[in-house]
């Protein structure tokens, strides 16, 4: 004889499965949906940063580091999508223009410590001179410009 208690628990016990499979694969939809608007963000900003003149690893670099507190150099070539020597190339025009601070950490392991890099300028502050470092640059052009009229005129 099939006891109802029994029956009735291993009905709650399917369903709940069932609910619980349901929920995990929306969590994974969801977290997807996340990823892909967060790279569409990251490439949209990457993509802006060239715009304005900066190479396209340092723009890649500088977007990959605003998003996290600090990265190793492997962690900033997976972030960013780009090869070991134009991560290098980027960390020393970035190391250049003062923006990064740079830090070594003894590997758990053997071997070399490990460099770890953070970004010492908000984002804010990197834009204000990107602004200011195009404003100079438009105005030497305009200036440029009137001398070709005065010449032009002459």
């Amino acid at each position: 004889m099939i006891d109802i208690h029994t029956a009735s628990n291993e009905l709650f016990s399917t369903k709940l499965i069932y609910m619980l499979s349901f929920v995990m694969r929306l969590v994974t939809a969801l977290n997807s949906i996340a990823a892909s608007d967060l790279k569409i963000e990251r490439d949209e900003f990457a993509s802006i940063l060239m715009k304005v003149g900066l190479k396209r690893n340092v723009a890649k670099v500088l977007t990959y580091l605003s998003g996290v507190a600090e990265a190793t150099s492997r962690e900033i070539e997976m972030g960013s999508d780009l090869r070991q020597p134009e991560v290098s190339i980027a960390m020393r025009e970035i190391r250049k223009l003062d923006w990064i601070e740079e830090r070594d950490e003894k590997n758990p392991g053997k071997g070399r410590p490990y460099r770890i890099y953070r970004l010492n300028k908000s984002l804010p502050e990197i834009i204000d001179f990107l602004e200011k470092e195009k404003s100079e640059e438009s105005e030497r052009i305009m200036r440029q410009i009137e001398k070709l009229k005065s010449l032009k005129s002459n």
